[in-house]
């Protein structure tokens, strides 16, 4: 059951490489069949001797046979591993392409579910041990079916029915006992695979905050947990292992027994002429080629077990949906002439309370929208519902008068570029990292990105200029220079929406100032959208609102909320006199 389990959900690629399975089955095939030639040679040869009737030229042809025959299966063996194994290495490629394409199409919802080090997992160890199931799983099947079945075959045909039979007593108990170790073995593997991934996201973290570590001096204390960590991995691979470790024993020992009899009963056969020593010498060759298909077998079953296991892990993963799919028909649309909201609430999957409640606005093409208040007030939140991340009530958030629920996502994303509150930079050069969203954009696009973000100066200074390597995730640069490279990729697709979420508070006033002039000027005619905490970067929007808790509690423009005298003048009248201390 467990075989057809997995190879119904590989069928497609089963259907995809059947000729090169075929042909890597049928050379298997056929060295099992040359291999029962050697032992029958040799068996007729002891005859000959024992006759006293054998020939130099009867000899020096089955010298020749069999080199010939060696030589032969050389060459088949070559041919069927190259072929087997390149299968395995491929369909490991084929999933993960997969499963990345998979994880490109799902909304942070999925990542709450799943953590990187268990995805991490998935795409390593899991998917290993399906390419081994798919390679070396199915030699071993070969082997222990048509390997066992040959041998078998030519020693009742030519031996003895009585004595193979007598031989092949123990072999029903080794059956029982690899079937009850096989699913210990998956049980077991299951529990190291998922301690593996938690050790992937523990060692995730360590890199990642390795600075805030040794500034707060825990470095040891991470050791210590990153050690208990790895010592729940060993000790489950241990406990797997063990049961690993009795397969081959268990199957040498009922073999043994097999040869036991066979010698036994063998010997007896002989001396009462029943067959012939050569014919015994011939049997007992045989019943040692059966080893190798029971040790296959036993294999078969613990790669099986292993290989079913992380294909239960990868389909489960895969089956996952986003959140979000695309309407049946989507409608048409050329431009976003206008973005508006109506009454709309929105609270995250894993939280009790909305982030947002009952919030409004229009906004026509051209026109910038400002989003100020106190942290935590939804500000974020509110830009995210445009990035269609997360599924909203329906009718509540409008694109050109259109439910954003009957547009085609893809389209939705086109239209805008987003600069989070947290970078995310590629570990490549500079160059790379702006032109992530157009890559094949000019130097002078490139360049003249770059002169709008206001970080002309900062690359010159340094030595390699655009092909400087930012480091992971932009451990080379500083928070403000991260900040500006995140502007300049946004800038670079000139989107009709751009949204900016805080993108500014790690720049001084000044740099604010010119990189806010550059937007005004170049960006004339398309929508932008500010989140920010410094009201002087929103001061000049056609509208601007006030969030608390969720809800809009002040709106309009610049000079009305100055002269409602509310939360945003009180915010504002602080934040210049802070400004004016500081010049």
């Amino acid at each position: 059951m467990k075989v057809l389990s997995f190879v119904t959900r590989l069928q497609w690629f089963f259907r995809q490489r059947w000729g090169s399975y075929a042909l890597a089955i049928s050379m298997m095939a056929g060295v099992s069949l040359l291999t029962i030639i050697p032992p029958k040679l040799i068996g007729n040869i002891v005859d000959h001797i024992r006759n006293n009737d054998l020939t130099s030229a009867s000899l020096n042809q089955s010298v020749l046979l069999l080199v010939g025959l060696s030589l032969l299966i050389y060459v088949m063996v070559y041919l069927w591993i190259t072929t087997l194994f390149g299968n395995s290495a491929l369909i490991e490629k084929l999933l993960r392409g997969r499963l990345l394409a998979n994880l490109t199409k799902m909304t942070p919802a999925f990542y709450q579910r799943n953590s990187t080090g268990q995805l991490m997992a998935l795409a390593t160890n899991d998917i290993l041990a399906i390419g081994q199931t798919a390679g070396y799983g199915v030699m071993t099947l070969v082997n222990t079916l048509v390997g066992a079945s040959v041998v078998i075959i030519t020693m009742i045909s030519l031996i003895s029915f009585k004595l193979m039979l007598a031989a092949l007593i123990p072999l029903p108990f080794l059956a029982i006992v690899i079937n009850k170790l096989g699913k210990g073995v998956r049980i077991r593997f299951l529990e190291a695979q998922a301690s593996f991934g938690q050790m992937n996201d523990h060692a995730l973290e360590s890199i990642s905050g390795i600075r805030v570590m040794r500034s707060y001096v825990q470095e040891e204390h991470d050791l210590a947990a990153f050690d208990k960590v790895t010592s729940q991995v060993m000790n489950k691979n241990r406990r797997v292992s063990i049961l690993n470790a009795l397969f081959q024993p268990t199957i040498s020992l009922i073999v043994g027994v097999s040869y036991s009899i066979g010698i036994g009963y063998g010997a007896y056969l002989v001396f009462d002429d029943q067959i012939t020593l050569g014919q015994l010498i011939s049997f007992n060759i045989y019943l040692g080629m059966l080893i190798w298909p029971m040790i296959s077998f036993g294999e078969f079953i613990n790669v099986l077990q292993r290989g079913s296991a992380s294909a239960d892990r990868l389909e489960t993963t895969m089956a996952q949906e986003p959140d979000l799919q695309d309407p049946e028909a989507p409608v048409q649309i050329a431009v976003p002439s206008s973005i508006e909201m109506k009454g709309l609430t929105f609270t995250y999957p894993t939280a009790n309370h909305p982030s947002l409640q009952q919030v409004s606005f229009r906004l026509e093409r051209g026109e910038t929208l400002g989003v100020v208040g106190r942290t935590g007030s939804g500000k974020s939140t509110l830009l995210k519902q445009l990035l269609r991340q997360y599924t909203v009530d329906r009718e509540r958030l409008f694109i050109a008068d259109i439910p954003v629920e009957q547009l085609a996502l893809d389209q939705v994303k086109r239209w805008i570029g987003y600069v989070p509150q947290e970078h995310q930079l590629l570990s490549k050069s500079i160059r790379d990292n702006i032109a992530l969203g157009k890559p094949d954009a000019s130097r002078e696009e490139i360049e003249h990105a770059i002169k709008m973000a206001s970080f002309t100066s900062d690359i010159a200074g340094m030595s390699e200029g655009l092909g400087t390597i930012v480091g992971e995730n932009g451990v080379m640069l500083s928070g403000g220079q991260k900040q500006r490279l995140a502007i300049a990729r946004a800038l670079l697709v000139n989107s009709e929406i751009l949204l900016l979420d805080d993108a500014l508070s790690a720049v001084d006033a000044r740099t604010e100032s010119r990189i806010l002039q550059h937007i005004r000027k170049e960006r004339a005619g398309r929508t932008t959208i500010i989140s920010t905490h410094r009201l002087s970067a929103v001061a000049h929007a056609n509208w601007i609102l006030v969030l608390d808790e969720g809800r809009v509690v002040e709106e309009g423009t610049h000079e009305q909320l100055m002269l409602l005298g509310g939360w945003y003048k009180q915010q504002w009248e602080r934040q210049q006199m802070e400004a004016s201390l500081e010049e």
